[in-house]
């Protein structure tokens, strides 16, 4: 798993995205799979990261430096913070695996097969794949019950 700031264009909102790797966020990219979760511009590109730096030894500060929000507020997050949040992290992982676990991948076939369950021409199963943010909206606005999954997940046969 690779992570990467993205930025909106319109808004310019920065947000945190987990991928299986480079090409994963290259490919997501090129089919516009990509959205703002605050705005939802389509538009999104990678944003200014700072290096990941082990701290030396004990030198580590006690508290995380600030980081810009974007609003007016700011963001300041200890050690124990920081380890909840993991924490929270890995427990909301760990529940899409579960939710998940009895639901189908269906690939790009999603918004056609969610269509046909929502107007009773399949029967209602759980199901999940790949929608362009255009399609889910358009989901949505027909009253198809959609939700995005929390985290990237990696199709049955890209799986090594």
């Amino acid at each position: 798993m690779i992570v990467f700031d993205l930025k909106c264009e319109s808004q310019g909102h920065v947000f945190e995205a987990w991928f299986g790797s480079s090409a994963d966020y290259e490919d997501q990219k090129a089919r516009g799979l990509l959205a703002c979760p605050l705005c939802g511009d389509g538009h999104v590109g990678k944003a200014v990261m700072a290096p990941a730096v082990a701290a030396k030894g004990n030198s580590r500060p006690e508290t995380m430096p600030q980081i810009a929000s974007s609003g007016d507020a700011s963001i300041t997050m200890g050690a124990g913070e920081e380890a909840k949040m993991r924490e929270l992290v890995l427990a909301l992982a760990k529940a899409q695996q579960k939710a998940l676990e009895d639901s189908t991948w269906v690939g790009r076939d999603f918004a056609e097969q969610a269509r046909a369950m929502h107007y009773g021409e399949q029967d209602r199963t759980s199901i999940h794949g790949e929608v362009a943010l255009s399609e889910a909206r358009a989901l949505i606005a027909e009253g198809v019950e959609v939700a995005p999954l929390p985290f990237p997940v990696i199709p049955p046969d890209a799986k090594n």
